[in-house]
């Protein structure tokens, strides 16, 4: 059995975009370069400094709006394009230029919830789910798994994962907890399963919600879909690259 990556995705600003790579080097405990390295503050956040919990952000499972936005970063410049159907391009730095991100979602959030108030740059690791600096591994064939018994395609930016691996059984990854695999030359240690919250409801294309993904997971026993891992060994992963496995 041949199992290889087929996309490597980053997500600069939590659920503001989403970006596709071809390569990208690993490094022992950290999360993916430029993943979720800022983040959209609410009005009632009361995130400082450090490491803050999702609920403090303005994410897409309140604002489907947003799962529309693709991003694209210049490393060199330290800028970051955003774009959306409903709206012009955006360009802009993250360190000095905050301010324009807020005007520019404005609209996407619906009234009765906190409104978009500050853009925050994260330290140490990026704005993940959890704490300690990891990456999401996502099985296509677990993603052919719910859209077959759905009933219709999904796009699987859905799950807004980090690495994507073809050629595995449906839900094999969960089978990985404790373990460790290498992709390319890096080495990563399986964590645990991820549980999953209505952003994937909405539509990466649309921004609107038209799947009951949630309800589709019940059906399989649980509402988990992916893996967390740690990066255990600093190494290059690219598409292509074949996997490791335990």
């Amino acid at each position: 059995m041949t199992v290889t990556v087929t996309d490597i995705c980053r997500y600069p600003i939590k659920s503001h975009g989403r970006e596709s790579v071809a390569s990208v080097t690993l490094e022992a405990g950290k999360t993916l370069p430029w993943d979720r390295a800022y983040a959209m503050a609410h009005d009632a956040s009361r995130a400082g400094t450090g490491w803050a919990r999702c609920i403090e952000f303005t994410r897409v499972a309140g604002s489907p709006a947003m799962a529309a936005i693709t991003a694209k970063v210049d490393e060199e410049a330290g800028r970051i394009t955003l774009t959306h159907p409903e709206r012009a391009p955006l360009d802009f730095d993250p360190e000095t230029e905050g301010d324009k991100l807020v005007a520019w979602v404005a609209g996407m959030t619906p009234a009765n919830r906190p409104q978009p108030a500050r853009l925050m740059r994260a330290t140490g690791t990026g704005y993940t789910d959890i704490e300690s600096g990891h990456v999401t591994i996502c099985n296509m064939a677990s993603h052919r798994a719910v859209e077959e018994r759905l009933g219709q395609p999904l796009s699987p930016a859905r799950w807004r994962g980090n690495i994507w691996l073809d050629g595995l059984p449906p839900w094999a990854e969960f089978d990985w907890l404790g373990r460790e695999i290498r992709i390319g030359s890096a080495t990563l240690r399986v964590l645990e399963r991820t549980d999953r919250c209505m952003t994937t409801h909405a539509n990466p294309e649309t921004g609107q919600r038209d799947a009951d993904v949630l309800g589709t997971l019940d059906t399989f026993g649980h509402r988990d879909f992916s893996v967390t891992a740690q990066v255990v060994k600093t190494g290059r992963v690219a598409i292509g690259d074949e996997v490791t496995l335990p």
